[in-house]
């Protein structure tokens, strides 16, 4: 598996990052060592998780099975040194974590202590904001957005508390590095802004959604990710299972995500199959399976991006991988553009 550099944290990283919020869930203690066991012997070494999950649904009585799940695993198998771990802190108004409290520079350091342990880990590779306590566009909001900042003195007293704690943490060596998700072109410049000024450490990375349906991040975020060297890591590079094809015909197939999420967190629309349809028939005119090829599109992009590839059984994990090694022809960029022209904003 190739790797690529995190930005600018030294860090280097496998080209595919793995997901894991369904281990916990979806998927039980076992099957996700059997996913870690798979990613590893192909070599996709960079794994994502998150205090909060597993999700689907977010519960109190499950938060941080996940963490928990990696832990034994690495209780299991040894060899920290070969992964790069990445997990997050919840975001404001999630009730299950902290009553849905925001995040804190204490609250960040509480967590930290408490993914360290469920991880059974001395340190964590990459530390993520899961999302910003200001609110955000994501997650279908860019419908009804509207900023909620009206003091912007207070927003950066809450960004130096969190980076000046996160420059403890790294002294400290339980973190490597701090990365934003679900985050806006401003909010990342300006927590850029005070990490320069003020001698702190910089946002490494972003975690945001990203697809061949979901383009948000093509343009403003493009130039700031590939100017400051901010990879993109591309959540849902298949759209929620969307662009495997399994829903197409407007199906819920049992066991499957919208089993437990029937509208897929709003990705489900009048505009949304489609959409997909034209992507599922651009795979099949060129011969590619429809996962591979939205992965390897992710692969495509002018700004540094890194997508993050779940599954729910080692079948699917196994060719979600094969795309690292997929290289899509002329022809094939030139009917995925076609087909974005077309269906713009599906959800």
């Amino acid at each position: 598996m190739e790797r690529v550099s995190l930005g600018r944290t030294g860090i280097e990283v496998s080209k595919l990052c793995l997901g894991t919020m369904t281990w916990g869930s979806q998927n039980s203690e076992s099957e996700g060592h059997a996913q870690a066991d798979m990613a590893l012997d192909h070599g996709v070494t960079f794994w994502d998780t998150a205090e909060m999950y597993p999700t689907n649904p977010v519960r109190a009585e499950t938060v941080g099975d996940t963490e928990a799940i990696i832990g034994t695993w690495l209780a299991s198998r040894g060899g920290r040194s070969r992964l790069q771990i990445a997990t997050k802190i919840t975001g404001a108004g999630q009730a299950a974590v902290r009553g849905g409290a925001p995040i804190t520079g204490a609250a960040m350091r509480a967590a930290v202590e408490a993914s360290l342990q469920r991880l059974q880990t001395d340190y964590i590779d990459l530390y993520q904001l899961h999302w910003p306590n200001r609110g955000s566009y994501h997650f279908r909001q860019a419908w009804r957005f509207a900023p909620r900042v009206t003091d912007r003195a207070l927003v950066e007293a809450h960004m130096l508390d969190v980076l000046q704690t996160a420059a403890a943490l790294i002294a400290e060596g339980k973190i490597r590095a701090i990365g934003l998700s679900n985050e806006s072109v401003w909010g990342a410049g300006l927590w850029l802004s005070l990490a320069d000024r003020h001698g702190l450490p910089r946002m490494a990375s972003v975690q945001n959604e990203y697809s061949l349906l979901c383009r948000q991040f093509d343009t403003d975020w493009c130039e700031l990710s590939l100017i400051e060297d901010m990879p993109l890591l591309a959540f849902s590079p298949l759209a929620a299972g969307l662009l495997s094809g399994k829903y197409a015909g407007d199906v819920v197939p049992d066991g499957t995500r919208r089993s437990f999420s029937p509208d897929l967190g709003g990705r489900i629309t009048p505009q949304v199959f489609p959409a997909v349809a034209a992507y599922l028939g651009i795979a099949a005119t060129h011969g590619l399976d429809p996962c591979q090829m939205a992965i390897a599109f992710c692969l495509t992009r002018p700004f540094p991006c890194i997508p993050i590839i779940g599954a729910t059984s080692t079948a699917q994990l196994a060719l979600n991988i094969g795309a690292a090694d997929l290289r899509l022809s002329d022809a094939v960029m030139a009917d995925i553009a076609v087909a974005q022209r077309l269906h713009p904003m599906p959800y």
